[in-house]
């Protein structure tokens, strides 16, 4: 298995990004192998701002595999871990390493035991697909550890095993995630429609309404629907696939107009299946319908959309908007409709781009309490301001797929004792 001693640790690292359905992924055809009813189309965001970081070390000294998620040991006897690893082990191919004196044949795989350390940059179980990018980040860097030599097309059907919407997160900018016809799931893979850079004015913001874990979660969610909803059964198989193709062809053409009155309807009938399910299953709340209307008074006041907003089973916000004007624009209206507690400081409040903050004028705590309200709000209702209810907000933009980090100090587990750090 190796020349020479046997004590030795060879590690891979790598980071995947999140992404977020506009045509929503919910409810499964089958539960075992993950497949949906329905087709999805997704945006990948920048891993800087939102993504998992995956460290996996093999050691001939590890007697059972184990896994670390943000520092916590978690079990590794789940049927979605188990089934990405023993897909990857299956596909692991021959791994020399001259520098340590490290050869491992592909057939040692099956007995070697894997160390796990995942980190995610955002809240987890909050709905912001955290599994998307937890288990995408998994799959790619047992994968690279093990030299599996297949595409990401291929290692997007394993990820769909662990959670659904991670075969998403094997690419970057815009991605399809094909349900397929196979009962065997092989054609059911995440395909890209287009590259971060296809359409890279939009710009994204995030509303982190609540980090709370979900009261439920997608998974029991999404089996009641399938049960339960008559409108399930009509969104997957009238409504859908006609978005699904609109949403091709907003994409290709960057019609941002058309994009987002797509995006809005589908997160708002999805939301509807969930109240259609029994019992009704209530993601959003009252802070996340104050920001629907936020948006939908805007639109309306200008005669075309000037933001898209799309939630997932949760009740976090995510806004896009065309370029980095209408973002602005749109962070002043979240910003006097929702501005931090007396107490913080902006740069706390807001997050990740912070140039958006500046291109707008925001510079401290004082330009935002002098922001006007909003000029759709004028004369139709007392301009009322909801401090605190939204946690922070995170600036960000589309971003590229699945990277091997090399640079050591970014690893989570050491490379000597192969635990957490």
């Amino acid at each position: 298995m190796a020349s020479g001693t046997e004590s030795w640790i060879l590690m891979a690292t790598g980071r995947t990004p999140t992404n977020i359905a506009v045509i929503k992924y919910w409810g499964k055809r089958d539960e075992a192998l993950i497949l949906p009813v329905n087709d999805s189309i997704s945006v990948t965001l920048d891993p800087d701002h939102l993504s998992a970081t995956t460290t996996v070390a093999v050691c001939p000294t590890f007697d059972r595999d184990r896994m670390w998620l943000n520092g916590k040991e978690i079990p590794l006897s789940g049927d979605r871990f188990q089934s990405c690893l023993r897909e990857i082990r299956k596909l692991a191919d021959d791994v020399e390493d001259e520098k340590k004196g490290i050869r491992i044949r592909k057939d040692d795989w099956q007995k070697l035991h894997v160390h796990i350390a995942s980190y995610n940059n955002f809240p987890t179980a909050a709905g912001l697909a955290s599994s998307a990018a937890g288990l995408a980040c998994f799959v790619f860097t047992l994968a690279n550890l093990m030299n599996v030599k297949e595409d990401c097309g291929k290692l997007s059907s394993i990820a769909r095993q662990g959670s659904g919407s991670a075969c998403r997160s094997m690419y970057g900018g815009f991605v399809k995630w094909t349900m397929g016809k196979d009962a065997c799931g092989s054609d059911s893979i995440a395909v890209q429609l287009a590259s971060e850079s296809y359409w890279n004015d939009l710009v994204i913001i995030i509303a982190v309404v609540s980090s709370k874990q979900k009261e439920t979660s997608s998974t029991t969610g999404m089996r009641d629907s399938v049960e339960t909803s008559p409108l399930l059964q009509h969104r997957a198989q009238t409504v859908v696939p006609g978005r699904i193709l609109q949403m091709e062809e907003a994409i290709r053409s960057r019609d941002f107009a058309s994009f987002a009155r797509l995006t809005c309807a589908d997160s708002n009938q999805f939301h509807a299946v969930c109240l259609d399910t029994s019992p009704p299953i209530f993601y959003m709340n009252d802070t996340s319908h104050r920001i629907i209307s936020l948006v939908e008074r805007w639109n309306r006041s200008e005669g075309t959309p000037q933001a898209a907003y799309t939630f997932d089973a949760g009740p976090n916000a995510v806004l896009i908007a065309p370029n980095r004007k209408s973002a602005g624009l749109l962070l002043q209206r979240l910003l006097f409709c929702f501005p931090p507690p007396a107490d913080n400081e902006l740069s706390s409040y807001v997050m990740g781009d912070k140039s958006i903050l500046h291109e707008a004028g925001l510079q401290s705590m004082k330009d935002v309490e002098a922001l006007p309200p909003p000029p759709e709000s004028k004369d139709k209702s007392p301009s009322q301001k909801f401090p605190g209810e939204v946690s922070y907000f995170i600036c960000t933009r589309l971003g590229r797929g699945p990277r091997v980090l090399t640079d050591e100090s970014l690893a989570l587990l050491s490379p000597t004792t192969g635990l957490p750090k």
